[in-house]
């Protein structure tokens, strides 16, 4: 592989409707490429996900977050085990500062597993909480993973593509459970951290749906100058980013991006959706089942500023071997309270561990 490598200036859109014709699929990888091995960050168009579905979970948002506190509370992430839940402003951590954001996080629906011979990390699979007085809520929460759970599949397709795979090399990776936020950022005075800087942990891809007007701004990505570039709205788009698990597997030639969002005196609505990886992968099987292939990759594709490489990243640089327990020391080092109480064992370890 060969090619320029310069630090971006603004983010790629790629049109997903060049895949449905053989004469303009070569464009698409061509650009895809690009996107994967030097920024990380893309948007997408025309992912077919209907529209329908993406309206009635961005018209939902302001009557969530306008629910009283104890309707809310009713489905507090301190109670599950799972770390699913809504969290209000403030409770949870990156980069060893508090998040000005209060969120909802749910997860493709499955039964918690009980089996006590199970590792801590199977803790993480389990139930969603619902909040109470909005019953439409679950449907339209459930219908919206369902469609992310298969644009993920889409989209993982066009990747290996992209990268000279075959088409279905991906997949083994997945996880049986997929975790989607719906969040919050009250305006403030001023500005602040409404998410510190951060790789994202929780998934091999993020897709985004940026659920405010173009004129609310806030997400920034970092190149590999140590620039901070903003992500604006494009409406009929989703912001698509890589996350930890896939720059392992990539050997660091296709890089997870720090990324950032910034609070200011606009109120903003945000909805990632995180593909799942499953949870027994170890490192070794990670680094060792794709090697070769990434062996013959230009090395420079991999590079990044100095700030990129101080973020907590615990699959890639970390002591764990299973992507599962890279994710529960994560989660609990962000949420505390449910680190304390469901997993006392570890708990002191995980926060004291920074690697």
């Amino acid at each position: 592989m060969s090619g320029p490598t310069s630090s971006f200036q603004e983010i790629p859109v790629i049109d997903l409707a060049l895949a449905d014709d053989p004469t303009s699929l070569p464009a698409l990888l061509s650009a895809l490429r690009i996107a994967l091995t030097e920024v990380g960050f893309l948007y997408i168009s025309n992912h077919k996900v209907p529209q329908q579905v993406l309206d009635s979970l961005v018209d939902i948002l302001p009557r969530l977050f306008a629910l009283p506190d104890s309707a809310k509370k009713a489905a507090a992430l301190e109670n599950s085990k799972h770390f699913l839940g809504y969290s209000g402003a403030g409770t949870e951590i990156t980069n060893g500062q508090a998040d000005v954001r209060e969120q909802i996080e749910f997860a493709t629906e499955l039964a918690a597993i009980s089996d006590p011979n199970e590792p801590l990390y199977e803790g993480l699979r389990g139930p969603n909480q619902w909040p109470t007085g909005l019953s439409e809520l679950r449907p339209i929460v459930e219908d919206y993973i369902s469609e992310l759970t298969l644009l993920g599949e889409r989209f993982l397709i066009l990747v290996a593509q992209a990268l000279e795979l075959p088409s279905h090399t991906f997949e083994s990776f997945l996880s049986d459970q997929h975790r989607l936020k719906l969040v919050h950022y009250p305006a403030v005075t001023g500005s602040g951290q409404g998410v510190g800087p951060h790789k994202d942990s929780s998934g091999w891809w993020t897709f985004l749906l940026q659920a405010s007007p173009p004129s609310v701004k806030g997400l920034q990505v970092l190149n590999k100058a140590g620039d901070w570039i903003d992500v604006p709205v494009i409406p009929g788009t989703l912001v698509v980013n890589i996350g930890q698990a896939f720059e392992v597997v990539t050997h660091g030639i296709c890089k997870a991006t720090i990324h950032r969002v910034l609070s200011s005196g606009d109120e903003r609505f945000s909805i990632p959706f995180f593909q799942g990886v499953r949870r027994d992968l170890t490192k070794s099987q990670a680094l060792g089942t794709l090697e070769d292939h990434f062996s013959n990759f230009r090395r420079d594709a991999g590079l990044e500023s100095e700030e990129s490489k101080a973020i907590d990243s615990p699959f890639l640089r970390g002591k764990y071997d299973t992507w599962g327990e890279s994710q529960l020391r994560t989660k609990v080092r962000s949420h505390r309270i449910n680190g304390q109480k469901f997993y006392p064992t570890v708990y002191k370890q995980y926060i004291e561990d920074d690697m």
